[in-house]
């Protein structure tokens, strides 16, 4: 845009995240771009959140709501905004303050969302060394619904670093409260790229905040990665229909060429089998697809990540469990790797960010 003219909302949503919620305020109120309004949503914290979100007075505007989860907070966050571009920031989340300037700069007619990395910090706000999206994943742009049909998905942004357009928005809201209680992000991300051209911003304009309550490699639990799946399985179901609804098909094995849904499929059947959501999953099967998917139907990666993967759905699908869960906690949790892990790593960076 050429001129500093459009309102853009940065909607934060929180939910008993009174340790992280003022910082979060305070970076949306702190943007240089001067037509940014706040609106706060608090769906029915039950921890000293609301007094927090009391302190900012007219500098915001607070919505206070019984707790419905993260669709229900974004539905009200829009319809209490006016912004043209709107932000859903994460309360345990916040804005570099040139973000939306940034984002305004880039923003042109017919787009449906610009999206942007993220500075992956601790729960104390510590610098981890790498961004999000990370592991090599380039954030999706342009018209990418052919290619999200044939992969299954594309790079994209926690909820944090996405800025949508409020008509695209208009076209999906209410986004369902039901499948969507939490994860309502999956469903902007699966919904939005149908409406118009995507952007990205390849440089951090935010920082993700990795902690106990979102960190995946902590808790190398089986329900984590059944809920991930079940998730999958629902965006899945918005896809069929969205792809209809434009006239496109959805291949029958679409969830078996989306490699991080794999990646969590194994997870679930090694970590705990008896609970496994799919009941005609297998190892071998899980292995081969994974492989596979790495292969034909990940485009932006390179041969030598690929082999990367390739050794891990190797190594979580023939080591015995204990070692299986080591490894499924260094894809996910990348400070639990060990130095040697971090090291090859390290050195093959340069080479799997490559094009």
């Amino acid at each position: 845009m050429s001129e500093q003219k459009a309102i853009v909302s940065v909607i934060v949503n929180n939910y008993n995240y009174a340790s992280y919620v003022q910082k979060a305020i305070e970076s949306a109120c702190a943007q240089t771009y001067e037509n940014t309004e706040v609106v706060v949503v608090d769906d029915g914290s039950t921890d000293n959140s609301r007094k927090i979100i009391s302190t900012f007075g007219d500098r915001i505007i607070p919505v206070l709501q019984e707790n419905g989860g993260q669709a229900a907070a974004f539905n009200s966050g829009l319809e209490a905004s006016q912004g043209e571009i709107i932000i859903f920031l994460d309360a345990d989340d916040y804005l570099f303050p040139t973000a939306v300037e940034r984002v305004v700069s880039e923003w042109k007619p017919g787009i449906s969302k610009i999206h942007y990395l993220l500075k992956g910090i601790d729960g104390n706000g510590q610098p981890l060394g790498y961004t999000y999206p990370s592991r090599g994943e380039y954030l999706g742009r342009g018209d990418i619904v052919e290619a999200m049909l044939k992969e299954g998905g594309y790079g994209v942004a926690p909820t944090s670093g996405n800025a949508l357009s409020r008509e695209v928005l208009t076209s999906i809201f209410p986004i369902p409260v039901g499948e969507y209680k939490i994860s309502a992000d999956g469903y902007l991300a699966v919904a939005t790229p149908f409406y118009g051209e995507i952007l990205a911003i390849e440089e951090p304009l935010g920082a993700y905040r990795v902690h106990g309550n979102n960190n995946w490699g902590t808790s190398m639990e089986g329900k984590q990665f059944r809920s991930f799946i079940e998730h999958d399985l629902i965006k899945q179901s918005l896809l069929s229909d969205k792809a209809a609804e434009f006239g496109h098909d959805v291949p029958t094995d679409i969830l078996f060429r989306k490699n991080g849904h794999l990646w969590a499929r194994i997870a679930s059947l090694r970590l705990d089998p008896e609970h496994h959501p799919i009941e005609t999953d297998s190892t071998l099967k899980l292995m081969y697809h994974g492989i596979r998917s790495a292969w034909l139907y990940s485009s932006e990666l390179n041969w030598k990540k690929k082999n990367i993967i390739t050794l891990w759905f190797l190594s979580v699908g023939l080591l015995p469990r204990p070692l299986s869960k080591q490894a499924i906690g260094w894809l996910f949790e990348q400070n639990s790797r060990p130095d040697f892990v971090k090291k090859f790593l390290a050195l093959m960076r340069p080479l799997l960010n490559r094009a």
